[in-house]
């Protein structure tokens, strides 16, 4: 029995990727959501027992803490690693750039839509990033897709981290490719699997997230970058909740593992270290210009707004010039993790603000962010298709703004809740 006819009708993300040689060439069988009325009836469920903790709604900007349905609660769910969402600098920028350019870019960046903000954004972003040019997108999310999938049409294999990004998956999918997964920063697997039986490697992109996002582990880029170089490979990284974390100056997971300017193309978000919106891709001038001219996403896609471009750039001059915020978020990341782990949870040794609190159990899950949202700590919790089956978790994220103060009366919340719930 072939591979494929395997894959018809197993569970998604859970099973595939158990299978015994952890390898395959056809991503289209899969899904990666739940059935129809299944889901709707676990919504309802959730819904009816008041563990529904999807979707709230902010009545105030994310920093430190929050306003939902008119109560303050901490914030520890937020991407605003550094808190640059309410930095007066970036703020006046974006301001600014309203005044002068409007409230939208009014076209596609090959058409009209191309102001002068962007050219700028990208000459910074490509600059960041050791490369040579820069190309910007309305979202991390469509820059993933569109640069996976230019990848694909133009012939390459697609080798896969296990836990990839959902974004990066969709890219695969879009084109007929042929993709392989290695087991999550096994690079034994990923030996293995650049030396399959008859398979051209320097016509290979290995694929991986720089930060994982479910789990907050970092990618093994080094030895990624060497296996790379040993088959002839390229390597392209989604550093998306890397950038402003990672490195001594928050340039990302490059710079964290000493290898900058080592990686073929580097993909990252402006939405969550850099508090602003959109996404980009950096690599080669000739991709570059390429992928600017034959991405579908980009060619019919309305540029992002000039004022979210002055965003993300007031961001970049922050992130360099006051390095203080960087040094706060790694202590408060360092405050909570400890706190969390000796009081028992199990919460993995992560260098990175996305700290996991690994449950379980779906409903334990809920029930623990329901006591947390009561107690007025806000946190979400993550569960199947996000994370596989029985790996439900609560995902903790801290930033730059939190005080020890707001961090020990989470704390002392989830010590509260996790005892009433038997959890520790």
């Amino acid at each position: 029995m072939n591979k494929t006819s395997e894959l018809k009708k197993i569970e998604p993300k859970a099973e595939i990727l158990s299978l015994s040689s952890g390898i395959r060439n056809r991503i289209r069988p899969v899904t990666y959501s739940p059935p129809f009325e299944t889901l709707l009836e676990k919504i309802e469920e959730t819904k009816s027992n008041n563990l529904y903790f999807y979707m709230r709604v902010l009545e105030t900007a994310s920093g430190a803490e929050v306003i939902v349905d008119g109560r303050r609660m901490i914030m520890l769910g937020s991407n605003n690693y550094l808190g640059l969402t309410v930095h007066p600098k970036v703020k006046r920028a974006t301001i600014r750039a309203i005044e002068q350019y409007g409230t939208g870019a009014s076209g596609s960046r090959v058409l009209s839509g191309t102001h002068r903000l962007h050219v700028q954004l990208e000459e910074k972003l490509a600059e960041l990033k050791n490369a040579e040019a820069a190309a910007v997108f309305s979202t991390g999310y469509i820059t993933n897709m569109a640069a996976v999938s230019i990848l694909a049409e133009l012939g390459y294999t697609l080798i896969n981290d296990d836990k990839n990004h959902a974004s990066i998956i969709d890219g695969c999918r879009i084109q007929d490719a042929e993709v392989y997964f290695y087991r999550h920063n096994n690079m034994k697997h990923l030996k293995k699997v650049l030396e399959r039986p008859q398979k051209d490697s320097t016509k290979c992109f290995i694929i991986t997230d720089g930060v994982f996002s479910m789990d907050g582990d970092i990618a093994d880029l080094s030895s990624i970058l060497l296996l790379a170089r040993q088959h002839g490979a390229k390597v392209y990284l989604d550093d998306a909740h890397a950038l402003g974390v990672l490195g001594k100056h928050g340039r990302g997971t490059a710079e964290h593992c000493n290898v900058e300017g080592q990686v073929n193309l580097t993909v990252g978000t402006l939405s969550k270290a850099l508090g602003s919106a959109g996404g980009f891709i950096a690599g080669s001038k000739d991709f570059i210009t390429y992928l600017k001219h034959a991405s579908r996403a980009f060619m019919f896609g309305t540029a992002m707004p000039p004022s979210i471009a002055a965003t993300a750039i007031a961001a970049l001059d922050v992130l360099e010039k006051e390095p203080e915020h960087l040094e706060r978020l790694h202590q408060n990341t360092k405050e909570v993790r400890d706190g969390l782990r000796d009081m028992g949870f199990e919460v993995p040794l992560n260098e990175t603000p996305i700290l996991p609190v690994i449950i379980g159990d779906e409903m334990r899950t809920y029930a623990l962010t329901r006591l947390l949202h009561e107690a007025g700590v806000f946190v979400n919790p993550v569960a199947y298709p996000a994370v596989k089956p029985g790996k439900a978790r609560i995902r903790v994220s801290t930033n730059a703004l939190l005080t020890s103060q707001q961090i020990g009366s989470a704390l002392t919340a989830f010590k509260q809740a996790g005892k009433s719930l038997g959890l520790i």
